[in-house]
């Protein structure tokens, strides 16, 4: 008789986790059989709304990585798996805000993740009240089945797309030196997340790898997850590159109505040289994150 596989308890996935972007993309490996313990603990710089900044939720970032995973391992032709992680994320982000009412993290916690009063705060809060009352525990619970639902929903039905299938996202994984399912996984990104017109997939892609290269280059060892320089970094060279712009609608000055749009953009230019920005980081992390 086949085994039946265990379902996680997506409450204590998080807790054991310790970031929600981390949580959600085992919850979703688990759930496709996929095992990317190294590239899971490097979403945890996209938690808080991409390193404490607010925006969207790292629910969705982690979800959007395994579905770029699944998405490979399903397909293995890179322009069908660009355009079904795509689309699934699409997919996911409407699922997402339909239970949350918003993806962006701020609106959800109310919390200035970057004030570190309000931030202790609410975490005080949340200890003396209990772990189950908080929000993100609660709609992590609420939400994972929902999240399962949308993510085969949106792997399993067709796509139309021209060739190539182009992510702004996957291209900074690529030139950063990533293989080419890293640069699917971070397929999803694409467009804002999921083409929403939401805070920038090629930054969020260049955060997770960065600190995938620091994770394979400092085993057994976590990053900094406040004020972690390697992400300010990072951060602040795109800020600049931008004029202070995150979210992909202002930058673009465009949202993308589907994934060809987005590729035709691409394909003329667009983004470049912010994507050549993100990609020209330095290739080896640095020491500086060892806590």
């Amino acid at each position: 008789m086949p085994e039946t596989k265990r379902t996680l308890n997506p409450r204590t996935t998080f807790w054991k986790c310790g970031a929600c972007s981390h949580a959600m993309f085992h919850l979703l490996n688990h759930e496709f059989d996929n095992e990317k313990e190294q590239e899971e603990k490097a979403s945890d710089l996209l938690a808080g709304g991409i390193a404490q900044k607010g925006e969207q939720c790292g629910m969705l970032w982690g979800g959007a990585l395994a579905l770029g995973t699944e998405s490979n391992k399903r397909y293995g032709n890179k322009d069908l798996a660009t355009a079904h992680a795509i689309e699934a994320s699409k997919q996911l982000v409407a699922s997402f805000e339909n239970r949350a009412g918003s993806s962006n993290c701020r609106d959800i916690t109310q919390v200035d993740w970057e004030n570190k009063l309000e931030m202790t705060l609410h975490m005080l809060k949340i200890v003396a009240r209990g772990f189950i009352y908080s929000p993100c525990f609660n709609l992590i619970t609420k939400w994972t089945p929902e999240a399962i639902e949308a993510s085969e929903k949106g792997l399993s039905e067709p796509v139309d797309i021209s060739a190539p299938c182009l992510s702004c996202a996957s291209q900074v994984v690529k030139r950063m030196g990533g293989t080419e399912e890293e640069s699917v996984m971070v397929a999803g990104f694409a467009g804002g997340l999921g083409l929403s017109g939401n805070a920038c997939g090629a930054l969020a892609a260049a955060i997770w790898f960065k600190m995938l290269l620091w994770s394979r280059d400092h085993p057994g060892k976590t990053p900094k997850m406040m004020k972690n320089p390697d992400v300010e970094a990072i951060i602040n060279k795109f800020l600049t590159q931008t004029d202070s712009k995150m979210l992909c609608k202002d930058i673009a000055q465009k949202t993308f109505g589907n994934i060809n749009e987005h590729t035709e953009y691409l394909k003329s230019g667009g983004c470049s040289e912010l994507i050549e920005t993100l990609a020209s980081l330095p290739s080896t992390p640095s020491q500086m994150s060892v806590p």
